[in-house]
């Protein structure tokens, strides 16, 4: 029983990685997680030749189904759906904020919602955990030749959405952090300067608290709408800087309390993307983070 324990307490991570990569989710994949535990628990160990691909199959399985699911209840969202951001400690070189960021960012997450959860689950499994065709080919229960078309079919259908700039780590928090610095003065130029005029922002509220039901357009909308909070609450306005997915983002506080946590995409000169997050159930969790912090 030790054994079984310390087994999957050692593949827990990956596990845990695979059905938030999945779901966008991070109480949902702990839920996932745990029912796979329980499945672990109560299997026939003698049946079960590879431990660590018999927990993966199992996690991915269970993760497609949670996700079929999840899509169902996403059309009927309020608005505009956004992953679960979380919050992770900042890396120690630029090249692991490039590693983690490539696979885990917010972007990143909600771009795999176009996929099927079987060829979402197919393609994480090969081009972010790596591995070979016959495990993913047992974890999502078809065949290595379809596999292959999956992963290849999902490839084609991302590329063209993918981030147009790799920006180095540094230079992204250079600008994140101009930028906070401008909101926390109230400077609508210097604002209205690092957004690009193309620029867009996207927000999820879920129902809950104010947001957009399409994204809003335009680098100088966007200005004149980070503005209007600063006039409005001033002194009473606060923003952090914080690793969230593996990349520098920003928390905004109101009076205290976390309002927001917002992904930035850019070029290196300017931004591009705002990826606000303000619905209060996902932002729990980093809320609660930071009052322990």
């Amino acid at each position: 029983m030790d054994d079984d324990v310390h087994t999957f307490n050692g593949l827990r991570p990956r596990l845990q990685k695979i059905a938030y990569r999945m779901l966008g989710g991070v109480a949902e994949a702990e839920d996932i997680v745990q029912e796979v535990w329980l499945r672990w628990h109560a299997a026939a160990r003698e049946s079960i030749d590879n431990a660590e691909a018999w927990l993966v199959a199992v996690t991915t399985r269970m993760s497609i189904d949670h996700l079929r699911a999840a899509k169902i209840q996403r059309e009927h969202y309020t608005g505009i759906w956004l992953p679960e951001p979380q919050m992770t400690d900042s890396p120690a070189t630029p090249e692991e904020v490039v590693e983690r960021a490539d696979d885990v960012s917010v972007a990143f997450l909600m771009l795999l919602e176009r996929l099927t959860p079987e060829a979402r689950a197919a393609f994480l499994l090969r081009e972010v955990f790596d591995a070979d065709y016959g495990d993913v080919a047992q974890a999502i229960g078809k065949s290595e030749a379809a596999c292959r078309q999956l992963v290849s079919r999902a490839r084609a259908q991302l590329r063209d959405e993918r981030p147009r700039y790799e920006v180095p780590p540094e230079t992204h928090l250079r600008l994140l952090r101009m930028f906070a610095q401008a909101l926390e003065r109230g400077d609508f130029h210097a604002i209205d300067a690092l957004l690009a005029e193309d620029a867009t922002l996207i927000g999820d509220g879920g129902g809950k608290v104010q947001s957009f039901p399409k994204p809003m357009l335009g680098g100088r909308r966007i200005a004149q709408l980070f503005y209007a909070s600063c006039l409005r609450y001033r002194s009473e306005l606060s923003v952090k800087l914080v690793v969230l997915n593996g990349q520098w983002a920003l928390l905004r506080f109101i009076e205290g309390k976390l309002e927001s946590a917002q992904s930035f995409e850019t070029d290196g000169e300017r931004i591009l993307r705002v990826l606000v997050q303000r619905n209060p159930d996902k932002l729990a969790r980093i809320a609660a983070a930071c009052a322990n912090g």
